[in-house]
């Protein structure tokens, strides 16, 4: 040990390894319960990768608001980590580190939670904490491992049986009336990750008040070593399985609106969930409501390794290859592609000259809002008297098609910082404004009781009615019995949409245009600039903290009109809230165009959104190219303006 802590303090001294790294070194090894931290550490020196040091222990994983998220296998894996092996190609252990994925880290993780769980819970009862997970190397034996700690520490664990979605777990959480769950995820990360993301009793990511609380006990924890309470004061186990999936499945019919659409339906759909959870669900419920579905075969199979794909992002082109390459073949209408704990969705759609069309996020969710919206108008569930007590909410990087829409309808529009966290936080609020009388007065139960029809016209009375959510980032939102982004519902709500074009005589690409003729034409393009380990981190934060320091005054040519700075300024909502503090920046030029800047909260990259738009009225397909080469240009100019500062 005296060595090998001589080694780092050499290597600290000729900069080859950060200072911040060997103290973290020395604090991990000092709080280990085995010798397994000082063998791969020992080993990583002896070869002399002093990179893959500083990136595993450049800082301590610390639990913010989503939770934890890191690598959970190295660039390096030594061969005390490959041991034995695992399922799927994967190494015995996870990676040791204080800034990646383990079961020190996690373990610091769930028993923060569980304390807080329990003392806001108070003593007359013990927590109950629902667990899931999804496909990623380890996700299974951390959530095992978060559920037996659970119950050794005093609380009720409910554990899925096997891999389930992000959006069920909230679901069960609601439906179990629990006070906290966790799911084993990084959503659409690379093979690499995973990531412990937390959520209250309301179904909802962690948000103040708690998230502070939380955070506080966790990030205070240093040792592995926990005291478990005597065995007659453990809590129990309940496994979670085919029964919990029904329930799910049941409520998620209730999303859709005109179900007479979907009879006699002979569309093909080809559904793939890039080797995670999405097929649990998904096609079982495609299937019920009438749909011809086939799977990827290649891409049923549930793999961490993410084999067929270089990322499981539906987001990406090259994700959804294989799946329309089967839709080509069997003739199918429509392609849907969910992420391994199915929270984002994908969409390609056969055009009117029988070309398979990729959609964005932006577009599929503005096809859903449209119609959402205009069917509520229709089957008189929001009226002229009521209008002003809906709402659809989108953050504020998402496009601004669906504020156009909103304004056309006369509802409420509300934009939310980036994350699906804080679209749930405003149904919470939704929720707790209705006088709790008038809720007993229908359901003794409660809230969560109540049908879709009932909450519905107690929302409208006494507080808002949320039509629909969605955030660029392929993820949407169409009802208030989950609280956050939910691919499993989206496939449910878009094939409604597929079918309401189909009985128009347009394919689904043709009724985005009908939309785009009415309200104009918007157009949205991501980038980003990755920067991986310690030095990619410290890069990304002198990039933001230049644009916050020093904004620009002329982009490509336009003069700039507007800079709001999220992470400084005070910035309420459109209901009066004021937004919590984040590092983004958001650039409005003369000319109409926008961009937005902001570090990435889980993957190793600063995103840029550009945002473009033309409502002169010009034929659709001039406008198309107009706004298209604008983006192009502005796009070319803020890489260049990145690369000088």
């Amino acid at each position: 040990m005296n060595s090998l802590m001589s080694h780092l303090e050499q290597a600290v001294a000729s900069n080859q390894l950060l200072a911040s790294a060997r103290e973290n070194i020395e604090a991990l090894l000092a709080a280990a319960s085995s010798d397994l931290a000082e063998k791969v550490v020992a080993e990583l020196v002896e070869k002399g990768h002093w990179g893959e040091l500083n990136d595993r222990f450049f800082k301590k994983l610390a639990f913010g608001t989503g939770g934890l998220r890191g690598r959970t296998i190295g660039r390096v894996v030594t061969s005390v980590e490959q041991g034995q092996g695992g399922p799927n190609g994967r190494p015995q252990h996870p990676c040791i580190g204080t800034a990646s994925m383990n079961f020190f880290n996690v373990g610091r993780a769930v028993r923060g939670l569980v304390a807080y769980t329990q003392q806001h819970v108070g003593t007359e009862r013990k927590a109950r904490i629902v667990f899931a997970h999804d496909t990623r190397h380890f996700s299974r034996d951390f959530a095992e491992f978060c559920a037996k700690v659970c119950v050794e520490l005093g609380a009720d664990a409910y554990l899925v049986e096997s891999a389930r979605s992000t959006p069920q777990l909230s679901f069960s959480i609601r439906e179990l009336r629990a006070d906290a769950g966790v799911v084993l995820t990084a959503s659409h990360n690379p093979a690499h990750d995973n990531g412990f993301k937390a959520y209250f009793n309301d179904g909802g990511q962690i948000v103040e008040p708690y998230a502070t609380g939380i955070i506080t006990l966790v990030n205070a924890i240093e040792s592995e070593a926990y005291e478990k309470v005597a065995e007659e004061h453990r809590g129990t186990l309940t496994i979670l399985g085919a029964e919990m999936d029904r329930r799910y499945m049941d409520r998620l019919r209730s999303l859709l609106m005109r179900p007479e659409l979907l009879k006699d339906s002979t569309a093909k759909v080809v559904f793939t969930n890039l080797h995670g959870t999405g097929g649990t669900i998904v096609v079982p419920m495609m299937r019920e409501l009438g749909f011809d579905v086939m799977t990827v075969a290649e891409q049923d199979v549930q793999d961490g390794r993410f084999p067929t794909v270089e990322s499981p992002n539906p987001e990406n082109a090259p994700a959804l290859k294989m799946a329309m390459d089967l839709a080509e073949k069997e003739g199918a209408e429509i392609v849907i592609g969910t992420d391994p704990d199915s929270d984002r969705m994908g969409i390609a759609a056969r055009d009117e000259s029988g070309r398979m069309v990729l959609l964005t996020g932006n577009q599929i969710g503005s096809l859903m809002a449209w119609y959402r919206v205009k069917t509520a108008f229709d089957l008189g569930w929001v009226s002229d008297a009521t209008r002003s007590r809906a709402v659809l909410i989108k953050t504020l990087v998402t496009t601004e098609l669906q504020r156009a829409i909103a304004d056309h309808f006369g509802i409420r529009v509300v934009d939310t910082l980036t994350g699906f966290k804080y679209i749930a936080e405003k149904l919470r609020k939704y929720e707790n404004t209705i006088p709790a009388p008038k809720i007993a007065e229908i359901n003794p139960s409660g809230y969560r009781s109540l049908s879709e029809e009932e909450s519905r016209r107690l929302r409208l009375e006494f507080s808002r009615f949320f039509i629909f959510g969605g955030e660029e980032s392929y993820g949407y939102l169409g009802c208030d019995f989950v609280r956050d982004k939910d691919a499993n519902g989206a496939a449910v709500m878009f094939a409604e949409v597929a079918a309401y074009a189909k009985s128009e005589g347009l394919t689904v690409p043709g009724l985005l245009d009908r939309i785009y003729e009415q309200f104009g034409y918007f157009l949205e393009v991501g980038k980003s600039l990755v920067m991986e380990g310690a030095d990619g981190a410290a890069k990304i934060a002198a990039l933001a903290n230049s644009y916050a320091a020093h904004p620009p005054e002329v982009c490509d040519g336009s003069k700039v009109e507007r800079v709001r700075d999220f992470s400084s300024q005070t910035i309420f909502d459109e209901e009066g809230d004021e937004l919590p503090k984040e590092k983004m920046i958001f650039v409005e030029l003369a000319d109409g165009r926008r961009f937005a800047v902001r570090p990435s909260g889980t993957e190793p990259k600063i995103k840029f959104y550009l945002f473009g738009k033309d409502t002169s009225g010009r034929p659709l397909a001039e406008a198309k190219a107009h706004v298209k080469t604008s983006l192009e240009s502005l796009w070319s100019w803020i890489e260049q303006d990145a690369a000088s500062r």
